[in-house]
């Protein structure tokens, strides 16, 4: 399932590139119980512009009701690799 979602966004240019962390364990309450799963984390690099449509677009692949989904604002970069970033997703000629 990460690796469709992964390929669907960036296809959209809503992400530059998705890092996939397979076997996370995660414990966490759910609707009163505390449950885990072997989860995948996604490191999504893309730009607060995108948030929305990213939002949309995982939300309705994800099998869960409430999946995790949080932003983090990008303080500073390697200025070749924040360029790269912004022409993979801005640039459509790319």
């Amino acid at each position: 399932m990460a690796e469709s979602i992964a390929e669907n966004i960036v296809a959209q240019r809503l992400a530059a590139c998705v890092n996939i962390f397979p076997n996370v364990s995660s414990v966490y309450q759910w609707q009163g119980n505390i449950e885990s799963a072997a989860e995948c984390l996604m490191l999504i690099k893309s730009h607060a512009e995108k948030f929305d449509s990213l939002q949309n677009t995982i939300t309705s692949m994800h099998p869960y009701e409430v999946p995790e989904l949080i932003a983090f604002d990008i303080e500073r970069g390697l200025p070749s690799y924040m360029q790269w970033l912004s022409k993979s997703i801005f640039d459509k000629t790319n």
